[in-house]
């Protein structure tokens, strides 16, 4: 494995419209991020993932670009960017822009030019196709937010794709002229003096171009992904993005490729592959309730070790992981992994970020769970923003397949406006996040979560994940180690060995609220050992064998 600074990092994502609002529009901005530099930098993060800053209608929070080349009004101008950019360079901060070319807003100066006639010349640039002969849809995909992912448009009498919401229409990729635009932009900003991309769906950048049916498994409609993810050019596309753009910069880059497998990830991801540095998979965070991603069940441990292994182990010297719990797009970790309640959130908040950070990959901490922060107590429907949350209740409760009542539990556990809730600065109005009306109500439990009453506590969550940082910076072994489970078939403790040559870190995360008996013989073992990071005050009493409730801890030696 070779060293780059991109393995050695750690990445922050900032979701803008929730960080910091600078102006008292209620709507977070670059200006505002600007202002939170120094507590990032006294995190010890090295890299921003900033979610999507360009010109966007925000039918789905700015994941749909209409110009990818002028930056979202209430976000600033690109002078602010060109600021931000700079002073976090000034203070040894690395920026990782989105990149969102899977498709764009219906609001695109292309997309525009593209339903205008089928002799336009922007025609091809999306996927148009000709209904059925009794007029229906192409064929029988369902979108991602719910409905049909084919949308009638009367002007022309085709329909177009969109994978995701009808004013988000996909790039035809097989079209070069598409490429072409799509790698010129990328290398406008690179050489405005970005470090990266985090890229978008970027695995469903290639479909089928049979566009047959898929498998109907759940009401109406038919599963795309065997024929749009992983698709027959996914990799000659990004092999070519790689030859034309990337391989011309010092760059960091991420690609979300939902239903990844390990061999597709060595694709990807691989060292000899000249694609990407890494992948974001999906296996830890997927649920199987009967309504899909919808459910209150808590994650098993047992599954969850087995999954996080398998990509430890198994991209062993050939590709690099990316490490997270959670993101704009997933429930806070606390409340999913660990336990929210007021006795256990700071300790297990703490064994979450030790059982993550301890690992070999890239982690990702997503704002706001360097604090803590927790799901939102939504009690009512009107309070959502996000179009899948509210596309969702829709479909199942007026569809009947489930109740009202146990919708919201659902949306409680799993929506994604759960993590976009405004960051939680201070216990003054509005947790510190603006001086207007947020776009999305405050927590109320900023009162008591909040990065003010962090910053100077070292027994904080915050404390916490600055020292994990640190140990990262520290040891190789963190980084570049190899990894061994142990204590495989435990439901309730997650413990694994990290090893560089003579060195070892064995790490152990209790993930519940009891008192557990366990036996580690390597702890016995080990004559001279250093605890790096525990959650607990004061001595451990695990060389006894017993882990008290969401205990952790990372205990370092040498071997002789």
């Amino acid at each position: 494995m070779n060293k780059t600074w991109w393995k050695e990092a750690v990445v922050y994502q900032i979701y803008p419209r929730s960080f910091q609002d600078s102006n008292g529009d209620g709507i977070g901005d670059l200006n505002g991020i600007r202002q939170r530099l120094d507590y990032l930098k006294r995190l010890g993060i090295d890299v921003i993932w900033l979610s999507p800053v360009c010109q966007s209608p925000n039918d789905d929070n700015g994941y749909d670009i209409s110009n990818y080349q002028d930056i979202m009004n209430e976000f600033g101008s690109m002078k602010d960017f060109d600021d931000l950019l700079r002073e976090a360079h000034e203070k040894g901060i690395k920026i990782l822009l989105d990149l969102v070319v899977n498709h764009t807003s219906d609001e695109h100066s292309w997309f525009l030019e593209s339903r205008k006639g089928r002799e336009n010349p922007y025609r091809d640039y999306y996927i148009w196709k000709e209904g059925k002969e009794d007029g229906g849809c192409p064929n029988n995909w369902g979108s991602c937010f719910s409905g049909s992912a084919w949308e009638y448009d009367s002007q022309t009498q085709m329909y177009y794709l969109h994978l995701f919401s009808k004013k988000q229409p996909d790039l035809n990729w097989e079209n070069p002229k598409v490429r072409d635009e799509v790698f010129e932009m990328m290398d406008w900003w690179c050489e405005k003096g970005i470090d990266g991309f985090r890229m978008d769906v970027i695995s469903m950048i290639s479909k089928d171009q049979a566009f047959p049916d898929g498998e109907v498994k759940d009401g109406l409609y038919g599963d795309f992904t065997p024929y749009s993810i992983h698709g027959p050019r996914v990799h000659e596309y990004l092999k070519e993005m790689n030859r034309r753009v990337l391989s011309k910069y010092d760059l960091m880059t991420v690609g979300e490729t939902a239903g990844v497998t390990i061999e597709e990830a060595k694709k990807y991801a691989g060292e000899a592959q000249e694609e990407l540095n890494m992948v974001f998979h999906f296996e830890h965070v997927e649920s199987d309730g009967e309504l899909g991603k919808w459910t209150d069940q808590k994650p098993n441990l047992l599954k969850l070790k087995q999954i996080l292994s398998k990509w430890q182990i198994e991209l062993e010297n050939s590709a690099w992981n990316s490490l997270y719990w959670d993101n704009h797009d997933q429930p806070r970790a606390v409340s999913r992994f660990g336990n929210d309640s007021s006795e256990f959130r700071e300790l297990s908040a703490k064994m979450l970020a030790t059982c993550l950070h301890m690992m070999k990959g890239t982690p990702y901490i997503y704002q706001g769970e360097e604090l803590g922060m927790t799901n939102y107590p939504f009690s009512d429907i009107s309070q959502f923003q996000d179009i899948e949350s509210k596309n969702a209740y829709e479909e199942l409760v007026g569809g009947g397949h489930t109740s009202q009542e146990r919708m919201m539990e659902y949306l409680r556990c799993k929506s994604r406006d759960n993590a976009r809730t405004p960051m939680q600065w201070n216990d003054k109005e509005q947790a510190g996040f603006t001086n207007g009306i947020p776009w999305l109500a405050v927590n109320p439990n900023f009162k008591e979560i909040n990065a003010d009453q962090q910053i100077e506590d070292p027994a904080s969550v915050f404390s916490y994940y600055k020292k994990l940082i640190a140990l990262r910076k520290k040891y190789d072994v963190i980084v570049y180690g190899d990894y061994e489970l142990i204590l495989p078939e435990d439901t309730r403790v997650f413990a694994y060995i990290r090893s560089l040559g003579k060195e070892r870190i064995l790490v152990i995360c209790n993930f519940t609220e009891q008192e557990v008996s366990v036996t580690i013989p390597e702890i016995d073992r080990i004559e001279e050992k250093e605890y790096l990071i525990h959650n607990y005050k004061g001595k451990s009493s695990m060389h006894q064998g017993i882990l008290k409730p969401y205990e952790a801890a990372a205990i370092y030696w040498k071997k002789k």
